[in-house]
């Protein structure tokens, strides 16, 4: 009688979990036709862009509108570590690429333009975008050149950009991703702080052109042994002067992203607790989350109240690349003491 009534429960649970599944399925589908059908009101605006860690401001309650988003492609020379210099591919002059924020239901015209000094032809791949490649093939564009193409924003959730032109791996070790968050109707729940934050693996050998000059290592991103990894594509972007701050009693949203090309973050704040995980940048919330895993190419969302103050460090829990190879920085919280949550004692000798 009993393994006739442990057979009747997992049937049961079976076909519980097969409703749930479907009925998620067609939440998701719905929602997805629903955006579809949102018309976007007003002229086309320029959206805000805003290198990291700094974000444009939230949606809020505002209607879909129509957006243009522009975007530069360059290889330059930049400062990898210390005064060691490299030569970056990026989006409008940075690493990572500007933040792009939407709201569900925006109309976006993309234009990226190639600068005419660049050497290689660039795109664009948004994770964000339902259509072939992301937009990539709609965007290769020579160097000197310019391409154009819209899209819908229709899942809400953060997502990654990056250049998909070959080679894909070579393109994204240099630097080429970014972050683009589309919110939901209604805009996300306030919070008093935000910033940008994406790490990457560099892989680099000397130039053969310049001397002093760091570049792109193709055999040590295949064997995926990075020199450097890298929150915001320096060493020491998020220290010194470059930490990010709070107060005491503000709470805090972390955009993470992760470019790679290769490698996966164990991110996490020393001394904090996430209240909140928008795992895999989606809209499954998880609570009191000590380290979220940030695949290659995805994202994440971490929200937490600071209760105390003190410097926390920011870093990817592989510690090896924290403290050997630069994936760390800190977030420099200040205001009053808060004994009932931490009270540090000197302890006497004996």
């Amino acid at each position: 009688m009993k393994i006739k009534y442990l057979a009747l429960g997992a049937c049961l649970s079976i076909a519980f979990g097969i409703a749930g599944c479907k009925s998620n399925s067609e939440q998701g589908k719905s929602s997805a036709t629903a955006a579809i059908d949102i018309v976007a009101s007003g002229n086309p605006e320029v959206a805000e862009l805003t290198g990291a860690p700094k974000v444009p401001a939230p949606v809020g309650n505002r209607g879909a509108k129509k957006l243009i988003v522009n975007l530069v492609t360059t290889e330059m020379e930049g400062i990898i570590a210390d005064s060691i210099p490299y030569t970056f591919w990026t989006f409008n002059h940075t690493v990572p690429g500007s933040f792009i924020r939407l709201r569900v239901g925006d109309e976006v015209t993309l234009n990226l333009k190639n600068e005419a000094s660049s050497v290689l032809p660039h795109n664009i791949d948004l994770h964000a975008v339902t259509g072939p490649g992301g937009g990539a093939a709609a965007t290769s564009s020579a160097p000197g050149k310019e391409t154009s193409f819209s899209f819908k924003a229709i899942n809400p959730g953060l997502y990654v950009y990056h250049c998909a032109a070959p080679p894909v791996p070579m393109h994204i070790g240099n630097g080429m991703y970014g972050l683009i968050l589309v919110e939901p109707e209604g805009g996300l729940p306030k919070v008093d702080r935000e910033y940008y934050i994406m790490q990457g693996d560099f892989y680099t050998k000397a130039s053969a052109i310049k001397k002093g000059l760091l570049e792109f290592d193709n055999e040590k991103a295949v064997a995926e042994k990075p020199d450097y990894v890298l929150f915001n594509g320096k060493k020491g972007a998020l220290l010194g002067n470059n930490m990010i701050e709070a107060k005491v009693g503000e709470t805090v949203r972390l955009f993470v992203g992760n470019g790679g090309p290769n490698l996966t973050s164990s991110f996490h704040v020393i001394g904090e607790i996430f209240d909140n995980v928008y795992l895999e940048g989606g809209s499954t919330i998880s609570h009191n989350i000590q380290t979220t895993v940030v695949p290659a190419g995805g994202a994440a969302i971490v929200e937490f109240k600071c209760e105390v103050p003190g410097e926390y460090v920011l870093v990817d829990h592989a510690l090896s690349r924290a403290f050997n190879k630069g994936a760390i920085g800190k977030l420099k919280v200040t205001g009053e003491a808060n004994p009932k949550v931490f009270n540090a004692k000197t302890l006497s000798n004996h």
